[in-house]
């Protein structure tokens, strides 16, 4: 059993945590962020940390939940998230228009992905000279959610190993039909 809820929150410095009325929100140098937790939940700051708690024991798998959640908040506030999508495939692409990420992964058209308020997606290269799209933000669920949905477009497939896969997702490659003599 996790027992994560035991540690406290930090609050790094340059940010500001702020709750009122089961609201959290957290402001720093890249953005500001609020959760609103649940009634059986109390958070409280003090010495610069935040401390999680609950009322009864029936409600204990909230703890951890809502500790993580501040967590990722302060965390996404100073650093951010990001996301590695690697595009594999003879004549897959991707650019970047404004706030639209273009793919082109096989076929007949493109696919206009529009990017969420707070997303932000780049491009680059690995030495091997395949592309490979960034994509950051502060919110962690929410670049997680649009990693996922670009991978979605094209999965990648176990015989060449073709499409969207996150940089460093292992794929288990299936064998070719062999011709018996």
């Amino acid at each position: 059993m996790s027992r994560i809820w035991k540690l406290p929150v930090p609050i790094l410095e340059g940010v500001t945590v702020q709750i009122k009325d089961k609201k959290v929100s957290v402001k720093g140098p890249k953005g500001e962020l609020s959760y609103t937790y649940l009634e059986w939940v109390n958070a409280v700051v003090s010495d610069n940390e935040v401390v999680v708690s609950i009322d009864s024991d029936e409600h204990k798998n909230l703890r951890g939940l809502t500790r993580t959640l501040i967590d990722n908040m302060v965390v996404g506030v100073t650093s951010g998230f990001e996301k590695r999508l690697l595009v594999l495939g003879v004549g897959y692409s991707a650019k970047v228009q404004g706030s639209t990420l273009v793919l082109n992964l096989g076929y007949s058209h493109p696919i206009n992905h529009e990017l969420a308020d707070g997303i932000k997606a780049d491009m680059e290269q690995d030495p091997k000279g395949e592309t490979i799209v960034v994509i950051s933000g502060i919110d962690k669920q929410l670049v997680g959610e649009q990693a996922a949905k670009i991978r979605s477009y094209r999965k990648p497939e176990p015989y060449k190993g073709k499409g969207v896969r996150y940089l460093g997702e292992y794929i288990q490659m299936k064998a070719w039909k062999t011709a018996t003599a």
